[in-house]
């Protein structure tokens, strides 16, 4: 159950993926994409009516490591905001 960013971006632009980063609250806080939602891995069992029932519920974290076992961006949060660099970032600004 593996996504790239290249397919989580279109997956969200369509309307067919939710981002759940699952780092802590003051890791998000302190950098975030601006889209997605953030519920901590220790906190996802408790929190399971947050995620979307008619989306792929797509895991990340910076660079993979905690998100591994869903389905999770392969290559990470990180990559995610190389690939948005310059017009590819329009898509998610209102």
């Amino acid at each position: 159950m593996k996504i790239d960013s290249t397919k989580l971006k279109q997956g969200i632009k369509a309307g067919k993926i939710q981002l759940v980063d699952i780092r802590f609250k003051e890791a998000f806080e302190a950098w975030c994409m601006g889209f997605g939602t953030n519920i901590p891995l220790n906190e996802l069992p408790e929190r399971l009516n947050e995620l979307s029932k008619d989306k792929t519920v797509v895991t990340a974290c910076p660079h993979k490591d905690r998100a591994i076992n869903a389905k999770y961006l392969t290559d990470g949060l990180v990559r995610l905001a190389e690939n948005l660099r310059g017009d590819n970032a329009w898509v998610f600004i209102d």
